[in-house]
């Protein structure tokens, strides 16, 4: 009974063939492969294993630093958590120059490996006096997870691949932002300078009523206790940003989201098909190689049958 591409053999191998595809892509990697004792580093580098294995460092280290906050963690361990937090630096710094040696050049193509090599670049720099914040700046290294997780990875290129988009729409905000705070400061300025004063303090007020903290009780009713009718100008204004504008940076953030997904379901495919492409071709060498053979014993049978009839 043939297996076909609805057979549950057929089935099993296309989702095997996916999972692979799949794990490739949360791999992080720049091709080609090398040889040598570069491509033995390169595969170790590129393994799914060791990669694992700086994301639970990463993690790790999350917890360590935040346990360094603690007066009591610090006076009964502190010597071993910055033991410790030396030790996963140590790794981290050695991982990023394993990097620089193995791909050489081309360690920038991957922008992931620079945003490492910054995050670790701060960590290394000395809590000197005067420079004492930057020991503080040693949590940025947690933001490597960032770069770790693949899933993490899509929601970041995806938000700076919506930063196009997003041009329009901080200049339409900002106009707006500008209409209303001059008008503001005309309308509301000589009865309430400390917020409508000037152009600068109704933007920074027209902002706080757009985020609707403390937008009613702080500033609006206040307001209309001098100007009754003001409302005909916030609802508008609070309309207009909270509820439109902001929806469509939401609006982009999704389709952009939405696009990336479609690109790397695209890609997957073509991977899948490319797999299931090599191994038909595959099947098919196999498949004449092994009709050939039959047809050479079946010669040789025939051959053997005359000279037994010819010897008869």
């Amino acid at each position: 009974m043939a297996r076909g591409q609805g057979s549950p053999v057929s089935k099993a191998a296309n989702s095997g063939i996916a999972g692979t595809v799949k794990e490739q892509q949360n791999v992080r990697q720049i091709p080609p492969l090398q040889t040598g004792w570069r491509g033995k580093m390169q595969r170790i580098l590129e393994s799914l294993a060791f990669q694992r294995s700086i994301t639970a460092l990463i993690v790790i280290n999350a917890i360590t630093l935040g346990l360094e906050t603690s007066a009591e963690v610090m006076a009964a361990v502190g010597g071993v958590l910055l033991v410790f937090d030396k030790f996963i630096l140590a790794v981290f710094v050695v991982e990023l120059v394993s990097k620089m040696v193995v791909y050489g050049r081309r360690f920038h193509k991957d922008p992931w490996n620079v945003f490492d090599f910054v995050v670790v670049s701060v960590a290394l720099m000395p809590a000197v006096e005067g420079l004492s914040v930057l020991r503080a700046l040693r949590i940025l290294r947690v933001l490597r997870l960032v770069s770790s997780v693949p899933s993490m990875r899509r929601v970041v290129t995806a938000l700076l691949a919506a930063i196009p988009g997003m041009g329009s729409i901080v200049g339409l905000l900002s106009l707006l932002f500008y209409v209303f705070s001059v008008m503001a400061t005309k309308l509301f300025g000589a009865s309430f300078p400390e917020w409508f004063g000037s152009i600068p303090e109704s933007a920074y007020s027209l902002f706080q009523i757009m985020t609707l903290e403390s937008w009613s009780m702080g500033i609006v009713r206040p307001v209309m206790e001098v100007y009754p009718a003001a409302w005909v100008f916030f609802l508008p204004f609070i309309l207009v940003t909270s509820f439109t504008v902001l929806n469509l940076f939401i609006g982009i953030v999704v389709d952009a989201m939405q696009r990336q997904h479609d690109a790397e379901a695209k890609e997957e495919r073509a991977q899948i098909d490319e797999s299931l492409e090599a191994q038909a071709v595959q099947g098919h060498d196999e498949r004449a190689e092994i009709i050939n053979e039959l047809k050479a014993l079946r010669a040789e049978i025939q051959a053997l049958r005359e000279e037994r009839g010819s010897s008869g």
